[in-house]
């Protein structure tokens, strides 16, 4: 069994990862290393910030190890949040308050295309390599559904009537920009 650390404190993410990886692999969290440490996160790009945190873990444990960062990317607001989607709001991370600023800068817009992206960053041995997936969609004019994080309440994906948090966790983790970097990530990682 393949070990590797996913640079993450994120017990949604963590569980999303381990769920699309499966058994093949056991993905030791920050938490599991005892690395408490707030990793700054301070690239202007969702690639800059993943290669900080992999990086990061790399350099102090020295394990192979991978970490992402993710964007919703919203087209009326010209590609905002973004690199900042987490403290869109403010630096508390709060999604609550995250979502209420999109919906309010959207107002009644008509214009509400997105997508959600997500970047991996993996770093073995001497190699780095990046995944990324993608998702298009369209921002909810109110959040609905209860499952899922961060703004899925209000993200709805491209050929679907319901949000993310609407969806059960293995139909958000067939088709989430998470699962297709993932995917990504597990394609190459079969041929090292």
């Amino acid at each position: 069994m393949k070990k590797l650390v996913f640079a993450t404190n994120n017990p949604h993410k963590l569980e999303e990862v381990r769920a699309i990886l499966g058994s093949e692999y056991t993905i030791v969290s920050l938490s599991e290393l005892n690395c408490n440490d707030d990793i700054p996160e301070t690239a202007n790009t969702l690639e800059g910030n993943a290669l900080i945190k992999a990086q990061y873990i790399k350099d102090k444990f020295g394990l192979d190890c991978f970490a992402d960062d993710t964007g919703l990317e919203i087209e009326a607001l010209g590609g905002e949040p973004g690199v900042y989607s987490a403290r869109y709001a403010g630096e508390e991370n709060c999604a609550t308050k995250n979502m209420c600023k999109v919906l309010r800068l959207l107002g009644d817009n008509k214009n509400r295309k997105a997508c959600f992206r997500t970047v991996i960053t993996l770093i073995i041995g001497d190699k780095t390599s990046y995944f990324e997936g993608r998702i298009n969609g369209d921002i909810a004019t109110q959040p609905r559904g209860e499952s899922g994080f961060g703004y899925d309440p209000i993200f709805v994906p491209e050929g679907y009537l319901v949000s993310f948090a609407q969806l059960s966790a293995a139909e958000k983790n067939g088709i989430s920009h998470r699962a297709l970097a993932v995917n990504e990530l597990a394609l190459h990682l079969q041929k090292l």
